[in-house]
């Protein structure tokens, strides 16, 4: 295969899927790892991607785009991996907590599965998915809110953020699609924002998961700014300065080695959103 048919073939799998791992270009297009890095060197200085770690996302200006979960879980495992070990330690035992959608707070739910005791609502099914095979285990109570699904796996809508109005938790765990000193914690989706919203007002503390790769990058919708968090937890890509923005805006600014997780990898979703 010439490298402009590669490339090519590069492109249909990120229009398709949003983003793509090196390791399954590899296998896709039966090239070496360091070839596959050559052809998104060359997409990514004609604009095309952006490159991240151990992949690439689809490079655009359309700040409505909403990549699917599948996409999305397959970038950045390591960094939402030892994000999700390190949130994980913030919780006690036999609290009420929330988790929104999001593939760090997937992530996070695989950690939690041997804290016992908990009362868990989040709005997203593959978290419910996750935590609902351990509660009988763990003794958990899992509250999935209803609602509209978005291609991201959430569930928003009046439906669900009526449901979340009438709740309390003790924490609330959340991701965001970027994070900007301007714009604050954004969306691609309106109706996310606003479910968004309802799970901040139902916590007494807000805890913030988001890899590195987050900053600077602006959804359609904020709900809210970068000092609604508590506590937010990133890795140590972060650039220098958005590192003293964030120290000086948030609670408590935790950074992660993007190589330390306490889990094994997260099994691939395959076409599972």
């Amino acid at each position: 295969m010439l490298a402009s048919q590669r490339q090519a073939r590069i492109v249909e799998e990120l229009r398709r899927g949003g983003g793509v791992r090196v390791s399954d270009l590899t296998e896709l297009l039966g090239v070496s790892d360091m070839t596959v890095r050559r052809d998104l060197e060359v997409l990514a200085r004609a604009g095309v991607l952006h490159k991240v770690h151990g992949g690439a996302v689809l490079a655009t200006s359309r700040r409505t785009d909403e990549p699917g979960f599948a996409a999305k879980s397959a970038l950045q495992q390591p960094a939402k991996e030892a994000i999700a070990a390190r949130a994980a330690e913030l919780i006690t035992p036999g609290t009420a907590i929330a988790l929104s959608a999001g593939t760090t707070t997937w992530n996070l739910a695989r950690h939690i599965t041997a804290i016992p005791e908990l009362t868990v609502v989040t709005n997203s099914t593959t978290v419910a998915d996750i935590l609902e095979a351990q509660a009988p285990r763990a003794g958990f109570t899992v509250i999935l809110t209803g609602g509209v699904r978005t291609p991201s796996a959430a569930l928003v809508g009046p439906v669900a953020d009526q449901s979340i109005s009438s709740l309390h938790v003790d924490q609330l765990f959340i991701g965001m699609h970027g994070m900007d000193a301007v714009a604050g914690l954004t969306t691609p989706n309106l109706a996310e924002a606003q479910t968004n919203r309802a799970l901040i007002n139902s916590a007494k503390e807000v805890v913030v998961l988001a890899d590195s790769t987050k900053w600077g990058i602006v959804g359609l919708a904020d709900f809210g700014p970068l000092s609604t968090a508590d506590v937010l937890i990133t890795d140590n890509g972060l650039p220098p300065a958005a590192h003293d923005i964030l120290a000086e805006s948030v609670g408590d600014l935790i950074v992660v080695d993007a190589a330390d997780s306490g889990l094994p990898s997260a099994p691939s979703v395959g076409d599972r959103t």
